[in-house]
């Protein structure tokens, strides 16, 4: 199989990184802290908690459509996304999911034939 790192791939790589840089930066804080982290999401305002709320419906929103996506399009390991965004961060496995989607309908469209039969 050759490389199938497209631009849009390739952007979504990008977004991935800084998804995962940007939140484990906050929770290297909160651990150094000795924050409650559970806690601080749920306690700490109303503006805080719609904030976990809103990004809570995205991720189970994001995680079926990545197990939905991956299934159509012959992606393996879908749930491995899944896990992973509960260890790192739905802001980094999100993206990369995009970038690994984009990589497989790239292979999809080099192997489908071009013309009439």
């Amino acid at each position: 199989m050759t490389r199938h790192w497209t631009p849009l791939a390739a952007v979504y790589l990008v977004v991935a990184v800084a998804g995962l840089v940007g939140t484990w930066t906050y929770n290297a804080i909160a651990i150094a802290e000795r924050n409650d982290f559970i806690g601080d999401l749920v306690s700490s305002g109303p503006a805080v908690s719609s904030i976990t709320t809103d990004l809570l419906v995205v991720a189970v929103a994001g995680s079926i459509l990545i197990v939905a996506e991956s299934r159509r399009i012959g992606m393996r390991f879908a749930w491995a996304y899944i896990v992973g965004s509960a260890l790192t961060a739905f802001a980094f496995t999100f993206p990369l999911w995009l970038a690994m989607r984009e990589r497989r309908l790239a292979a999809i469209r080099e192997a489908t034939p071009v013309g009439p039969a």
